[in-house]
């Protein structure tokens, strides 16, 4: 199978948006993903895959903290801001959690500290120890088949 078939079959999967954020020397990084998933309630942990090409990969090993942003359905600039679509100067005036950088207005942001790195295939998988959350009654952001959706009210 080609990769083309592969990346198809995969966009059949409907997610969520997520930007995953960290902070290094008074910086803040990012990137969106939906490459993200719940592993366990005891301990909490999540887990974020992160290619190993991607500029965020270092800038988590360094600080060894990220948070994760579950966008909402009128957050969809954000998720294009982080995956380099949108690249006009867009200010973003960071909230923090636990210490840790966090989108305004995400439907649910989640701190981490990274316990684990797995390396497989082409991608990080860093499993993050969960510190604190915040939740918003909100509709989510949802990506399927290459675009942006939202759930409708019906």
């Amino acid at each position: 199978m080609d990769n083309n078939q592969f990346r198809n079959a995969m966009g059949k999967f409907a997610t969520g948006v997520t930007v995953v954020l960290t902070e290094v020397n008074g910086a803040v990084h990012g990137m969106t993903a939906n490459a993200f998933m719940s592993v366990s309630l005891h301990p909490k942990l999540v887990t974020v895959s992160i290619s190993e090409n991607a500029r965020l990969l270092n800038k988590i090993k360094s600080s060894k903290v990220f948070s994760v942003n579950i966008l909402a359905s009128n957050q969809e600039e954000y998720s294009r801001v982080f995956s380099g679509k949108l690249k006009d100067d867009f200010r973003i005036e960071f909230d923090y959690l636990d210490g840790k950088p966090v989108l305004p207005g995400s439907l649910a942001q989640i701190t981490c500290e990274v316990t684990q790195e797995h390396t497989e295939g082409d991608h990080i998988l860093f499993i993050g120890k969960v510190t604190d959350t915040h939740v918003e009654e909100k509709k989510p952001l949802i990506f399927y088949g290459g675009k942006y959706h939202s759930l409708d009210d019906k």
